[in-house]
């Protein structure tokens, strides 16, 4: 049990166990939405900062009862529907700052343009469950979205899940790999349980009305 209450811990081996029971309808058309979330491969990542978009998959896989199962070469896939809507589901398995191989072949495969890839991921610039949807822009320090940006270009919207600043003598390298704190997870473990209503949003209402409430949860 996680130090944030009956919650697990958010670790990419319910992705597996997820994806060995199968899941939501095979998307047979053009997915009305790819969701890529970031993170390092390997267990002992699981439960770093950096994950934060692997995370939020496991949010979206259960949420749409979407298993994590087949394997490519850059990512793992998972295929099915939310809210009657056709999604793909992708991990990438480079490293964080590799992400943008993944998303190249996300758009090879379903033959999308950027602006239906979702890139999920951190952001040391805002406060531990804060979120913060964006249509497109610069990567803003992230590796992973500088990766994605080189190989794909900058016009696929992305959703950071804040993780706050380092503190005092730590750097921002062991910050994103370190593990939050019992208060800074339950925060950020709030804020990943709105990412299926966001993707919901963004399906049904459109971007412009998903932002508005979107980039408001976690103010005080």
């Amino acid at each position: 049990m996680s130090p944030a209450g009956n919650r697990p811990w958010p670790i990419s081996s319910l992705l597996g166990r997820l994806g060995r029971l199968g899941g939501g309808r095979a998307v047979s058309v053009t997915p009305d939405l790819v969701v890529m979330g970031l993170g390092n491969p390997g267990s002992e990542y699981d439960r770093t900062r950096h994950n934060a978009g692997f995370w939020a998959l496991e949010r979206l896989s259960a949420h749409g009862s979407i298993g994590l199962s087949e394997r490519r070469r850059t990512c793992v896939l998972g295929e099915g529907q939310i809210d009657g809507q056709a999604v793909v589901l992708a991990r990438p398995r480079t490293y964080v700052n590799l992400s943008g191989a993944a998303a190249r072949y996300l758009l090879d495969r379903y033959r999308v343009g950027p602006e239906r890839i979702l890139v999920v991921c951190d952001d040391m610039d805002l406060a531990p469950g804060r979120l913060r949807l964006r249509k497109g822009g610069g990567p803003g320090g992230h590796n992973g979205l500088r990766s994605v940006t080189k190989d794909i270009g900058g016009d696929f919207p992305r959703l950071r899940v804040g993780v706050g600043r380092p503190g005092p003598g730590v750097g921002d390298i062991d910050h994103v790999l370190g593990i939050p704190g019992r208060e800074d997870l339950r925060l950020i473990e709030d804020a990943l349980d709105q990412i299926p209503r966001v993707v919901a949003g963004m399906l049904s209402d459109g971007m412009e009305r998903t932002m508005e409430w979107a980039n408001r949860t976690g103010k005080d």
